[in-house]
């Protein structure tokens, strides 16, 4: 190629809609050392060393992203939430460690071709990839995508909500797996509604959080449908059900704690270290993890 030709780039590919951050996915524990032995001592998550430190809530770091763990009643996520992460021989050894101290609660795991699924004390299902740049970009550390068990025949009319409502782009792919909406809400971030024919537990109350740059536009065709359930501050508003825009018929329920950009915690920088580091083959300078590819020259 002649160095003096213009390079053509496909710009589309770096466009992210309205949504710009999948930040936190929220379920109940109701006990902080069961959930201090499942993500901090099995998977190797970070405790925020900053906020919620207290016995009220844990606030668990993974890359860019965080799980939000008030103390209440457990509750489940209807799907699971995928992680990239590197070392799986590292993970599986740290998950076996904590096996026993879990006996008898819902924790267990497993060992898939490309990934590993552990499941928490409670319930929530975690799967676990290695990093893939063709799959997930320089992600080494992080949330890509949540994905929710949906009724059949929602996939279409959810995918139309988050095009039409909150401006996030979305389409709808048949897989082996099943028919799903997929929804881009950060970079590299999917939401994933699969279609299942299997029965779908009720609702418990969980909830996922995104951040939003077109902030007033969604809350004006929501409140208008009566669909706001909190009006939380300057700066955040809720809603629970995924409608059909035509209508109004709920699809699904799962709560969206909405931000603006301008929220004081968007983009709050999250401390990550890296879990295999240990007291007894400690180096220094590795305490901390990080969460993307470093770049090289």
């Amino acid at each position: 190629m002649d160095m003096n030709t213009p390079k053509a780039f496909d710009r589309a590919a770096e466009d992210l809609g309205n949504s710009v951050g999948l930040e936190h996915v929220n379920t109940t524990v109701p006990d902080q050392i069961n959930a201090t032995l499942f993500y901090l001592s099995g998977m190797g998550f970070t405790r925020d060393p900053y906020i919620m430190t207290g016995l009220e809530n844990m606030w668990i770091n993974v890359g860019r992203s965080q799980f939000h763990l008030p103390a209440k009643a457990p509750q489940v996520l209807r799907g699971h939430t995928g992680i990239v992460q590197q070392d799986r021989a590292a993970l599986l050894k740290r998950l076996s460690g904590v096996k026993d101290r879990l006996a008898g609660t819902q924790f267990s795991f497993s060992e898939h071709e490309d990934y590993v699924e552990a499941t928490s004390p409670w319930g929530n299902k975690i799967r676990v990839y290695q990093p893939d740049p063709s799959r997930f970009g320089g992600i080494v550390l992080g949330m890509p995508y949540v994905e929710f068990d949906v009724p059949v025949g929602t996939a279409d009319g959810i995918a139309r909500f988050y095009n039409q409502v909150i401006k996030a782009p979305a389409t709808v792919e048949d897989e082996k797996t099943g028919r799903a909406a997929r929804v881009l809400v950060g970079q590299g971030q999917h939401l994933i509604f699969r279609e299942t024919d299997k029965p779908i537990p009720e609702y418990d109350g969980h909830h996922l959080q995104i951040y939003i740059t077109d902030f007033s536009g969604p809350h004006r065709w929501l409140k208008a449908k009566g669909l706001i359930t909190e009006e939380s501050d300057q700066y955040q508003y809720r809603f629970k059900d995924i409608v059909d825009t035509d209508s109004g018929k709920v699809l699904y329920t799962i709560e969206h704690e909405v931000r603006s950009a301008t929220h004081p915690l968007y983009a709050r920088p999250l401390v990550n270290r890296n879990p295999v580091q240990t007291n007894r083959n400690y180096r220094p300078g590795y305490d901390a993890g990080y969460w993307a590819t470093p770049h090289v020259n």
